[in-house]
C-alpha cells in the first residue's frame, strides 16, 4: 500500500509517494536522492544512516518513513550554513578523522546528537552520577556515545579526538 507523505529535509520540503514498509533511509536515498546517509547494515548496527530526526540522531534504516510524515530530517550535508562547514565537519576535517569515507556522514551526525545530549544533561552508560557542572566529554564519555556507530576503516583514533575538539569549541 502506497502514501504520500511530507518531509522536510536539510530546510528543504518535499512530498514523496512510499510503500508503506519504506524506511526513511530508502525514502531519502531511493526517492529523493539525498545519499548522505549510507546503507550499512540494514539493521540498525553499523550507524552509517544516521541522520538527525527531529533534532534527535536516528538510524534511518529501522525508522519507517510514514511513521516521521511532516518531521525535520537533517544530514549531514545540512548541517552547514551559508556555504560553512559545521564546527563538527570542521573537527573531523582537521583532525582526519575519517578514512573512506563511507560511515562519515553518519559519524558526522551522530556526532552532532552526542554533543546536544550532553550539552542536554542525558547520562550514558559511563557518565559519572552526581558530577558537577554537567557531564565531561572525556575520551570514554565519547567513545561510549559514538559506539552505536561503526567504522570498517579503524578512524576511531581520530574520531574521538574530533568530537571532544568540536565540544571544546562549543563551550567557547
Amino acid at each position: 500500500m502506497e502514501t504520500e507523505i511530507k518531509l522536510r529535509v536539510d530546510g528543504q520540503e518535499y512530498e514523496v509517494t512510499v510503500d508503506t514498509r519504506t524506511t526513511v533511509l530508502d525514502a531519502l536515498r531511493e526517492r529523493l536522492g539525498i545519499t548522505s546517509p549510507k546503507k550499512g547494515c540494514d539493521h540498525g548496527q553499523c550507524g552509517s544512516c544516521t541522520v538527525l530526526l527531529d533534532g534527535r540522531r536516528a538510524t534511518t534504516c529501522l525508522a519507517l518513513a510514514v511513521a516521521y510524515d511532516g518531521s525535520e530530517i537533517t544530514t549531514a550535508e545540512g548541517l552547514g550554513r551559508d556555504g560553512e562547514l559545521h564546527p563538527v565537519q570542521e573537527a573531523f576535517v582537521a583532525y582526519d578523522a575519517l578514512q573512506c569515507g563511507y560511515c562519515t556522514p553518519g559519524q558526522v551526525c551522530s556526532a552532532v546528537g552526542v554533543l546536544r545530549e550532553a550539552a542536554q544533561g542525558w547520562p550514558s552508560a559511563v557518565t559519572e552520577v552526581g558530577a558537577e557542572g554537567g557531564i565531561s566529554l572525556d575520551h570514554e564519555e565519547i567513545a561510549e556515545r559514538m559506539s552505536g556507530n561503526l567504522c570498517r576503516c579503524g578512524a576511531y583514533v581520530n574520531i574521538v579526538p574530533a568530537v571532544a575538539a568540536a565540544a571544546e569549541a562549543a563551550d567557547r
